[in-house]
Order: structure tokens, then C-alpha cells, then sequence
């Protein structure tokens, strides 16, 4: 319990930091757009750090449904324990943003207007997926006490680097679905990330497996 505990607060407390951020940078910014994007990066990459650093002994800090299918497909996890982290990390995601529109006095309800789509955007997705798996794989067997800070150094530079601004995670592309803030992406995209970002999974663990193999 202690394991799926840890995977719905820190998955709750990412989606909140990114929410959180993304509506105060916008705030402050007074409709910048590049100065709410570099609050909300930092804020997501100092978030990601801290709860990786703390939680990660206890669950391995995934916090991403694909983290975890990695996970299980290299045999580090049992199909049980994946399958409740995934409850664990969809319903924590969405509980993170219901949380942060609480603390914004905002409605609790929401359906996001954003538009994100196109094949940039699938591709941006496809390829982020690709990179952040990829850090952790090796991060995992090369330097595993860097992980932390590996992750989130990584997902600062994707906000930056990629057009979809680096979901990489279904339950966070699910979860920004439900807020129409500065964060959100409509409904009817998500689809589209959550396609590319499987296929990515997808790819990487069949490179490790034929890695293993030679």
C-alpha cells in the first residue's frame, strides 16, 4: 500500500505543480506566453526533482502509466502491482487538478478548449516519450543516483524543445483535458497523445529487448 500511496500523491503533486505553475505564470506574465512557459518548466523540473528524490525509494516515482508498462515489460515489476499503479497514477493525475483549481478558487469542473493537434504535435509527443523513457533506461542502469535530477533537467529542456511542450505521460495528457487553463489540451486530442506516447513505449522496450539479446 505504502508503493500505490506513493505513485497517487506524487502523481497528484506533479499535475498540481504543473496546473499550479501554469496559472501563476500566466497570471504574472500578464498574457505572455514565454514567461508563463519558463515558470511553469522550472516549477515542473524543481517539482519533478523533489518528488523523485523522496518517493522514489519507496515506488520508484513513475508517476507516467509508460514508465511503469517499461518497467513491467523488463521484468521490474509484476503485472498486479503495473496495473495498480496505473489506477493510481490516472486518478491522482486528475485529483492534482481538481486540487489546483481549488486553490485558485476555480471551477472544480472543467474541459479544456486548447488546441493541440497536427502531426508536429504527435511527432513533438512521439519523440519526447522516446527521450524521457530513454534517460530513465539508461539513468537507471548508468547512474542511478543521478535520476532524479536527470528527469527533471530533461523535462525543463522539453518544454523548451518540443511543440507539445513534453506530456510524455497519458495520465498528465488525460488529467490537462479537464482544465482550461494555460495547461489544458482539448478533449478530443488526447487521443492523439496518448497514441504517440504508447508507440514510443513501444519502441524503446523493443530496442531493450534486442539489446538484451545481442
Amino acid at each position: 500500500m505504502k508503493s500505490y500511496l506513493s505513485e497517487f500523491i506524487g502523481t497528484t503533486l506533479l499535475l498540481a505543480i504543473i496546473a499550479g505553475s501554469g496559472i501563476m505564470g500566466e497570471t504574472l506574465g500578464a498574457g505572455n506566453a514565454a514567461v508563463a512557459l519558463l515558470g511553469n518548466s522550472i516549477a515542473t523540473g524543481a517539482g519533478l526533482y523533489v518528488l523523485i528524490t523522496l518517493l522514489g525509494p519507496i515506488s520508484g516515482a513513475h508517476f507516467n502509466p509508460v514508465v511503469s508498462l517499461m518497467f513491467w515489460k523488463l521484468g521490474h515489476l509484476n503485472r498486479k502491482k503495473m496495473l495498480g499503479y496505473w489506477v493510481c497514477q490516472f486518478t491522482g493525475a486528475v485529483t492534482g487538478i481538481w486540487l489546483t483549481h481549488l486553490m485558485f478558487s476555480l471551477s472544480i469542473i472543467q474541459e479544456s478548449t486548447k488546441v493541440r493537434t497536427g502531426m508536429g504535435i504527435w511527432t513533438s509527443e512521439f519523440v519526447s516519450t522516446l527521450v524521457l523513457l530513454s534517460v530513465i533506461r539508461i539513468g537507471d542502469k548508468e547512474a542511478k543516483d543521478r535520476v532524479p535530477m536527470l528527469v527533471a533537467l530533461t523535462v525543463t529542456a522539453g518544454y523548451w524543445f518540443t511543440s507539445s511542450t513534453f506530456f510524455a505521460n497519458p495520465a498528465v495528457a488525460l488529467a490537462r483535458s479537464l482544465t482550461n487553463t494555460f495547461v489544458g489540451i482539448a478533449p478530443s486530442d488526447v487521443l492523439g497523445f496518448l497514441l504517440a506516447e504508447v508507440l514510443a513505449a513501444l519502441v524503446i522496450i523493443g530496442i531493450s529487448f534486442s539489446s538484451k539479446k545481442n
